[in-house]
């Protein structure tokens, strides 16, 4: 399982720590129901003015109940809206399209944004003693939960009607209950609640002064049709091209920005590999992304550089749950930008360092994956190859013996890179076209003059 997929908003249906944990893609599509809920909470909106069901089921039982039924106008209105995203914003744009005064607290707009845009921002406590009508439009979270305790329900305006077509659980149903018998409030109208569906015998059922929806805030067929087609497109673009959009567990990266770090996804896998062979128990990686780097999303990149490292060793990592896997790991990740390239359009440098040891490796894309350079000295190779990585002493006759070595074997060298290290050693990248097993290498590396070898 690689995605789950949400037609519509809200996702507290859905453990996202668990399949966060999991490697798992938790998506949504909150943009293609935005007309729709909106349009549900202002129908309520008229309905709690004006009684409509209550006019409608006395008409239904042959009567004609026009005593007790007597509403108010909304224009001059004053409409509280808790929440100023997609729905929040439309419905508090339509409602001054009707001529209701409006404004708006929002828990995730930061105080600067006030006095901004067509629509005032006032405190929590503010908006609910100013409110005729408060809507509530905003997700739940383990902060929003109960938003609307007793005590704020409390400080609403006597009188006062509260509309919820976001999420249940938003409001203390049984306060709210309390309330409305009390007369503090006169009025509500929920679409959503906070156990769904709402058993038969719940108490809100049956209140005359509740108006009651079973969740239909999203419930068009254009609403429909449009989150399908939303979540459907996300998936197949996630899939096919690793574009991330409405993903509600992973940073967002258009198409644009996906085929821009695509060539250097498989460098990264094989980068993360390699990473992995060296150094088998990291306890902190940092990467650096030198040359020009305006344009590349780095985050996908390291979290994958990560993903390959852990995922070498133990367990399903993926991208979506590289950075907590490594957190849990006690591994530190640390991303640069910037810095000397050595000539190259871009270039990587990944330190790998472990409790014994630390290595480091410099690659970029240069007629395809290349390694540069190898703990500081000049070498190159293709890490997507099957490649032996050789400490020698530096003497005449290393290669030849090791060639031969490898050609008695019946294994074919494609590329052998030399690289001096200066101490009287010196190190090769030997590319073959089919791995070594077990025997083989362990002939090598009883081969006088070699002081280590390691198969990539």
């Amino acid at each position: 399982l690689r995605v789950i997929g949400r037609a519509g908003a809200g996702v507290d249906t859905i453990d996202v720590e668990a399949a966060t944990a999991k490697g798992i893609a938790v998506m949504n599509a909150p943009d293609g129901n935005t007309l729709a809920a909106a349009e549900h909470a202002l129908s309520l909106l008229f309905a709690l003015a004006r009684h409509i069901p209550r006019a409608d089921a006395g008409m239904k039982s042959g009567q004609w109940p026009k005593a007790g039924l007597t509403g108010f106008e909304l224009e001059g209105k004053k409409l509280g809206v808790i929440g100023l995203g997609r729905i929040g914003g439309t419905v508090a744009r339509k409602a001054q399209g009707i001529g209701m005064e409006v404004a708006a607290y929002d828990p995730f707009l930061p105080p600067s944004a006030a006095g901004k845009g067509s629509v005032p921002l006032k405190t929590l406590d503010d908006l609910l003693a100013w409110a005729d009508i408060v809507t509530l439009h905003i997700p739940r979270t383990k902060e929003t939960t109960h938003l609307l305790n007793e005590a704020r329900l409390r400080s609403m305006k006597h009188g006062a009607y509260l509309i919820n077509a976001a999420r249940g659980g938003l409001v203390d149903e049984a306060a709210l209950l309390r309330l409305l018998d009390e007369g503090r409030l006169a009025g509500a109208a929920l679409d959503t609640f906070a156990t769904e569906p709402l058993p038969a015998d719940s108490p809100l059922r049956p209140h005359p002064k509740l108006i009651l929806t079973p969740h239909l805030g999203a419930s068009t067929s254009e609403a429909q049709q449009a989150v399908s087609t939303i979540l459907a497109r996300q998936v197949i673009d996630f899939v096919a091209t690793g574009a991330v959009a409405g993903c509600v567990n992973l940073p967002p990266l258009t198409a644009e920005a996906a085929r821009e770090v695509g060539p250097w996804m498989p460098l990264m896998s094989a980068l993360g590999r390699l990473a992995a062979r060296l150094v088998p128990a990291p306890t902190k990686l940092t990467v650096t992304y030198a040359g020009r780097t305006d344009a590349l999303d780095t985050r996908p990149l390291t979290r994958l550089l990560v993903c390959a490292l852990l995922g070498a060793h133990s367990g399903r990592v993926t991208p979506v749950n590289a950075l907590q896997e490594a957190s849990a790991r006690g591994l530190v990740v640390a991303e640069t930008i910037g810095g000397d390239s050595d000539g190259f359009d871009r270039l990587l440098r990944i330190r790998v360092e472990g409790a014994d040891r630390a290595r480091e490796i410099e690659a970029t894309l240069h007629r395809g994956p290349r390694v540069v350079r190898l703990d500081g000295v000049e070498i190159e190779f293709d890490p997507l190859s099957h490649v032996l990585l050789l400490r020698n002493e530096d003497r005449p006759g290393m290669i030849g013996t090791v060639g031969s070595q490898l050609g008695a074997a019946g294994i074919n060298i494609v590329n052998f890179a030399l690289g001096a290290a200066g101490d009287g050693q010196a190190r090769a990248a030997i590319t073959v076209d089919q791995p070594l097993d077990e025997a083989q290498l362990a002939t090598l590396r009883a081969t006088p003059g070699v002081l280590s070898l390691q198969q990539v």
